[in-house]
């Protein structure tokens, strides 16, 4: 199937404009949502997306600030306030020890699942769906990120 292409000057048509709005509101809802969850863990959003990162992989502070999209400095404080708290800590990197790696504690670990976990509002909708329309929008997602 084609991908439609929007011409510049060019009114998208109805079902794009609806579908933009559409998934405007998916991501409004989602950002509300975890929100909310890091508040119940006494976090920012910020400090919980990054605890959430952390928790996959250990990884140098200026590959978080690119995957954050803020200054590394800001990471640095947002490091420091989760390793306060027990939720991180900095450690050398084994493949270059002038680099410092956070990573997610234990406890850090047990915060981002129960974050995930708390994540409602898309997974139970989505429960709704069969597989095979969630795995069309899974590809469909993927292409338009992909394309962008």
């Amino acid at each position: 199937m084609a991908t439609p292409r929007i011409s510049p000057g060019r009114r998208p048509d109805d079902l794009t404009l609806e579908v933009v709005e559409l998934i405007g509101s998916v991501v409004a809802r989602y950002h509300e949502e975890y929100e909310e969850a890091a508040a119940g863990h006494a976090l920012t959003g910020a400090q919980a997306r990054l605890l959430s990162l952390l928790s996959l992989k250990p990884l140098p502070m200026r590959k978080l600030a690119q995957r954050l999209k803020c200054e590394p400095s800001n990471v640095t404080g947002i490091v420091d306030r989760l390793e306060a708290r027990g939720l991180a800590e900095r450690r050398p990197d084994p493949a270059d020890r002038r680099v410092k790696l956070a990573a997610a504690t234990e406890e850090g670990r047990r915060v981002a699942r129960s974050l995930q976990e708390s994540l409602r509002f898309a997974r139970e909708p989505l429960a709704g769906l069969s597989e095979g329309e969630r795995v069309a929008l899974r590809d469909a997602l993927r292409r338009m990120l992909a394309g962008g």
